[in-house]
């Protein structure tokens, strides 16, 4: 059977994908955060970054696009309720974060920018 060759643009999306998200872990190292884990899957989909600062967890989105505006507008209600339910999975598999302060934040990131956090950014249901 023959090997499939990767599509160029999608491998150049992927790994700007990657870089957008290692900037983004950086910069919560930088606020003394510590990384939990990074692109953790769950059956209902992906959180980019999961970050402890003392007693909050925090489940982050990253998005890397042209403009800021381009980035926040592809955090859609969809991919907010997602994120939260797969943060929903991480909990039950983490018993250990029972009675943690729980935050959900986006981070922007955008060509000759510094990423841009928002803290709080969607609650536990999704809502903004």
């Amino acid at each position: 059977m023959a090997r499939r060759e990767a599509d160029p643009s999608r491998l150049a999306a992927y790994r700007r994908g990657l870089s957008a998200e290692s900037l983004a872990a950086w910069s919560y190292r930088l606020r003394l955060c510590r990384v939990l884990a990074r692109r953790y899957r769950t059956p209902v989909g992906e959180i980019d970054l999961i970050v402890r600062r003392g007693r909050t967890i925090i489940f982050v989105e990253v998005k890397r696009r042209g403009t800021e505006l381009g980035a926040i507008e592809a955090v859609t209600a969809r991919a907010r309720k997602r994120i939260a339910r797969a943060a929903e999975l991480w909990l039950a598999a983490h018993p250990q974060a029972a009675g943690f302060d729980l935050r959900f934040d986006i981070v922007l990131i955008s060509p000759g920018r510094l990423p841009r956090h928002i803290s709080s950014a969607f609650d536990g249901e999704g809502r903004s």
